[in-house]
């Protein structure tokens, strides 16, 4: 499971017009899932998200994390984020998660991520064509895959 997340000031996802979700303070989270993730990935992405100290304190140090900042969560399926470039110039999504295996994963992320922050998190909607507006605050943005662990 590959993940990008940004801490935003605020962040929508529309979809054909309509906004389906938006947030204001809080993280927009990129989601890949590829086939061989589990719910062991699961469980350590989204303790991951919830515990990373990336809000400001009361001295201006990132040493807070969303659960204590009080931030929304926006969550979007993202499959490129498994593109290989290694071979010519379009980009091969071989490692991202076909649907019939990635959907019930983003719904266990979801409902994971929900029971993690003890709170409703937001969402866009799986494989539609999404318009995703941000405003990065910072800009901090953090890339963690859990093949990878770091």
């Amino acid at each position: 499971m590959r993940s990008v997340i940004q801490r935003v000031s605020s962040a929508s996802v529309t979809i054909e017009g309509v906004v389906k979700s938006s947030i204001a303070s809080g993280l927009m989270v990129l989601i890949g899932i590829e086939d061989a993730d589990t719910f062991e990935d699961i469980e350590w992405l989204c303790g991951k998200i919830c515990r990373l100290r990336i809000f400001n304190d009361a001295e201006g140090v990132m040493n807070v994390s969303i659960q204590e900042s009080g931030g929304d969560v926006l969550l979007i399926s993202q499959f490129t984020l498994h593109a290989s470039t290694k071979k010519g110039n379009r980009p091969s999504y071989i490692k991202a998660a076909r649907p019939e295996v990635a959907i019930p994963l983003y719904e266990k992320f979801i409902a994971e991520l929900e029971k993690q922050l003890g709170k409703k998190v937001f969402t866009g909607e799986f494989g539609a064509d999404m318009k995703v507006a941000l405003v990065n605050d910072g800009p901090v943005t953090i890339i963690i895959d859990s093949k990878n662990r770091e």
